[in-house]
């Protein structure tokens, strides 16, 4: 396993993270704890789960899934590197979701008790709150800081802007700030290289992409429905993404066959490759998956790799950061 920095703190998280989101409602809790035993033979140190996961309002079932899981002992806590996420609706009363002092404060309090836990090593806002302001929000964090129930914060799906705010507000009040930043990145969906991976790196920001096979688009969708193994990419918004983007998608899937590599890890590894990310996250549902996804850290991509797939994916406006990307 390789590991890196994340971000610029000094704490050290393994190049694959696993996402837990099937834990629960696709995964049972005997094949969760499996794959995240497994994990740990491979040396995955960094879960990343949320509160809302299980999507059963206030029940946290993803979340205790993993507590369980930890309460087995044997070090699993001290092994990991473990973040999981506060915005999403856990009420159905007002004050129930958002980024309030009383709901982050709350919520954590909470997180920690389904995740059998003192300390959370990540605590990311899943959303940004655009009724709460900077003052309060870092105001509930430094006490969850000093308290040491967070010892790192984060953001999620946050624009370059929002992070910028963040971290001049934080800096204002001689705290660390925001340490990461989770967002939607592959291939396909390339438009936080305009502006939140700029700022992201400017500030020194860890970035962790979620959804990095665009719903299982990059991982082999054509072969997989020609073999009557559709799954996720036959259905939904991802056939329709399926369809617009089918001539790619399938020269995609021909250059990792002549790279002797699986579509998914030629998705992972050009992730990889990206100045900045720390980590994309994985969320097999088997054990099978996981193991699979370990290759990616094996392949290598050369410069004519990277133009090839930049030809079969082309980046927004001109490429790169705005404001050249559309301005010139």
């Amino acid at each position: 396993m390789e590991y890196t920095n994340l971000g610029r703190t000094g704490l050290s998280v393994s190049r694959l993270c696993l996402g837990t989101m099937n834990f629960g409602p696709k995964t049972t809790p005997s094949d969760s704890f499996a794959i995240m035993d497994r994990a740990l033979e491979h040396g995955i140190n960094f879960f990343d789960t949320a509160n809302v996961y299980g999507w059963k309002i206030g029940e946290g079932i993803t979340e205790t899934i993993i507590g369980n899981w930890i309460g087995q002992g044997g070090g699993r806590r001290e092994k990991i590197v473990l973040a999981t996420k506060v915005y999403g609706k856990m009420q159905e009363w007002p004050n129930g979701q958002g980024l309030s002092a009383r709901h982050i404060i709350a919520e954590a309090n909470a997180s920690l008790r389904r995740l059998q836990t003192d300390y959370i090593d990540l605590y990311q806002m899943h959303h940004i709150s655009r009724s709460t302001p900077w003052e309060e929000i870092w105001q509930a964090m430094e006490v969850l800081v000093a308290q040491g129930k967070v010892l790192y914060v984060g953001s999620s799906n946050f624009a370059g802007w929002h992070i910028a705010a963040a971290q001049e507000s934080a800096k204002s009040r001689h705290f660390l700030g925001l340490v990461a930043e989770q967002c939607i990145y592959n291939l396909m969906a390339r438009t936080v290289e305009l502006e939140v991976l700029p700022a992201a790196r400017q500030y020194g920001l860890g970035v962790i992409p979620w959804s990095p096979l665009h719903g299982g688009l990059l991982s082999g969708a054509l072969a997989k429905i020609a073999a009557g193994e559709a799954g996720r990419s036959g259905e939904g918004r991802a056939a329709d993404d399926l369809e617009k983007n089918r001539a790619a998608i399938e020269q995609f899937e021909k250059l990792a066959a002549e790279l002797g590599a699986a579509p998914s890890n030629l998705a992972l590894a050009w992730l990889l490759a990206q100045d900045g990310v720390t980590a994309p996250i994985i969320g097999p549902r088997t054990n099978e998956q996981l193991d699979g996804a370990l290759g990616a850290l094996e392949l290598t991509l050369t410069q004519e790799t990277l133009d090839r797939l930049d030809e079969l994916f082309p980046p927004v406006g001109k490429g790169g950061p705005g404001p050249e990307a559309w301005a010139w």
